[in-house]
Order: C-alpha cells, then structure tokens, then sequence
C-alpha cells in the first residue's frame, strides 16, 4: 500500500482509507428523462474549436481524438455541449495537463446526465458517484501471480454497465498517477464494427435483442467481501443501437457484460456473439491504443465504443507499480434501434429462418 507520502500529486492515492469500500444499500434504478447535451451544440462546434491556444489532433482515422489547450473547468456551457458533439463523432476524446479536480468533473458529468453510482467499485470516502480504478504495488503483486496462469484473461473488452436499463453515455475517465512503462487503454468504435460487417449480416443481426447481467459482477464482489449496493439486474438491448445524435448505428454487445441473445438456441446465440466479439478484438483498423500521461481525462462515448485496460505493466513491469484513475459516468437514454435510420431500408424485420444460415456463416467465418 502507497503510504500516506505517495500521493504522486494525486487528489486521494496514498492518503489515509484510500479506496474506500462503502457497504451502503441503495434502491434499485428508476428511469428518468436524459437528453443528450450534444443535441443543443453546434453543428461545427465553433465556440470549442476557437478557444485560443487549443489544438485538436485526430489519432486514428475512425476513433480518437487528442486536444491540448482547453481545461475542462473552464468551459462554458455552449463549449460542452460541443464537447459532446466531438465526442459522439470521435468515439472517445483525450484531454491532456486537466487542472480539474473531483468535483469540477462530477459537475461536468452531471451536464452530461444523472450520475450513477456504481454498485461494487471502491471509490474515495464521501464521492460515491466517483468509480476507482486502483493498482498499487501490493495489488500489483497479486495480479502479477494471477496472471501468470494462462486461463487468466489479459484483456477484457466491455463497455461500462450495460446491464444498467439506461447504460453510460459521455463517461469522463481521468488518471493522476501512471505506470512507469505501460498501462495503456484501447477503444474500439462500434460504429466501424457495425458498418465493416456486410449488409447481408447487418439485416441479420438487426432487430435482434441481448440480455447483459450484472449477476456474475455482484456474485465476484461477494466472494471477496465487497460491497453490493443494488442488487444485481439483467435487461434486454438491441444488439445493434441507433445514436441519438449522430443517427449511426452501433453493435451493443461486449463480452463483460452480454450474456446471450433472446430467441435463439444457446448454440446459435453463441456463434453470433463469438463472432462478433472476435471481429471487435482483431478489428485493428477501428481501434486506438493511447498512452496515459498524469492528469489526462478521456471522455468517451459507451453507447458506441468498446475499450480494454492493458495490463502489460503487471505482466512485465519490474519493481512497485503504481496506477490510478477514477471515472465519472453519466447515464444516458435507453438504448433503442431506429430501423428508419438504416442505410438499408428494406425488408428491416428479422425473420427466423435465417438462422441456420448465419450459424454456417460464422462457422466458416
């Protein structure tokens, strides 16, 4: 454990209770009336792109954006509805040198939707709406032996808490203490992973619905003593998504938290979703790999990417590492498939005997 002198600068790592673990009970999630900020930006988001001294850098053609320049506390509120703008047409937005502090990006956050409070995560004592993403050398030390076991997975693509009935939309992730070497983040737009399947498939997977549980994440808590603070949902989501802003569509699917697809035979139901989760992973030429610096807060949007922490600084690095960050997550609208929005208007309702010929389909694949 960091002592109490090791705060690397950080806002909370290394001081006293830190993450905290809070055992407190909350009722379960009711829906409530999100509109998304972006809605009310504008379309060439001028009032953010001319702030004096800001420089934006595209990082990879499909997903990723680098800015350099603006301060998240500083922006008005005109510049963050185009700040979601940015986001929602990039996938995911790296701001570098923030000065903003805790509450400053939870009053960020809350501009963007109602906060959620995440049912299992440490977090400091009194910000129950911050989640924690927490190495130090001793926890470092554990996964290093757990990840010498090859069953122990070395990635782990997902979106955040889509088994939520109202999942994330513009999460704010901001890390204030970096890993010598290493500790890297990937996104995956799911935009691209949609687009670059082909349109015979697209109509496939279209209308159906898939279960996410957040069962398996509450029964792990469990074991290790942890908190539960609602218990556990399972909801329904269409696989592909429609964007409330941009009108793409998206697949909604991820191996943390989907579980299987509605209608189909498990063995159908898994054929689809290996497939997919396998085209997300290799799909190279959708995703974006940065390299963290301290005090740099990625915004991202969870309706449309997919990302996976790196874990190579447990694997390989050598001495006590230390790593931390925490997340900020605004809720979004439930999400929903316009099928009027489809690049292919025709024909948009899924029939069943097309099953048997995307099982074939995948298994050639």
């Amino acid at each position: 454990m960091a002592t109490t002198g090791e705060t690397f600068g950080s806002e909370f790592y290394g001081k006293p209770n830190y993450p905290s673990h809070p055992h407190q009970k909350y009722a379960p999630l009711e829906d409530y009336e999100y509109v998304d900020a972006a809605l009310r930006a504008d379309k060439d988001k001028e009032s953010l792109l001319s702030i004096p001294g800001a420089q934006f850098k595209d990082l990879e053609p499909t997903i990723g954006t680098e800015v350099t320049g603006v301060q998240l506390n500083t922006l008005n509120e005109q510049q963050r509805r185009d700040l979601a703008l940015l986001v929602a047409e990039r996938g995911v937005v790296f701001l570098k040198a923030q000065d903003a502090n805790a509450n400053e990006l939870l009053d960020l956050g809350r501009f963007f939707g109602r906060l959620h409070i995440h049912p299992t995560s440490p977090q400091p004592e009194g910000y129950p709406e911050l989640h924690v993403v927490h190495n130090n050398p001793e926890s470092t030390l554990k996964a290093r032996v757990a990840f010498k076991d090859p069953r122990t997975p070395k990635y782990g693509w997902h979106s955040d808490l889509t088994y939520e009935r109202q999942p994330p939309s513009y999460t704010l992730f901001k890390v204030d203490v970096v890993p010598k070497v290493g500790g890297s983040t990937l996104w995956a737009s799911q935009v691209k992973a949609y687009e670059t399947l082909t349109p015979k498939f697209q109509k496939i997977i279209e209308g159906l619905t898939a279960v996410h549980s957040a069962v398996e994440q509450a029964e792990n808590s469990r074991k290790r003593g942890g908190p539960v603070r609602r218990e556990p949902v399972q909801t329904e989501h269409p696989v592909v998504r429609t964007h409330p802003v941009t009108g793409k569509r998206a697949l909604f699917v991820n191996p943390g938290f989907t579980r299987y697809i509605v209608g189909l035979k498990p063995a159908e139901s898994d054929a689809i979703l290996q497939f997919l989760y396998a085209h997300i992973k290799e799909g190279i030429d959708f995703q974006v790999r940065y390299k963290w610096e301290a005090n740099t807060v990625a915004i991202w949007d969870n309706r449309q990417t997919v990302h996976s922490a790196n874990y190579d600084y447990v694997l390989f690095g050598e001495g006590p590492q230390h790593r931390n960050a925490y997340r900020v997550t605004p809720q979004g609208e439930r999400p929903y498939f316009d099928g009027a929005t489809a690049t292919l208007k025709s024909n948009n309702c899924l029939s069943f005997c097309f099953s048997c010929s995307i099982i074939k389909f995948v298994q050639v694949s």
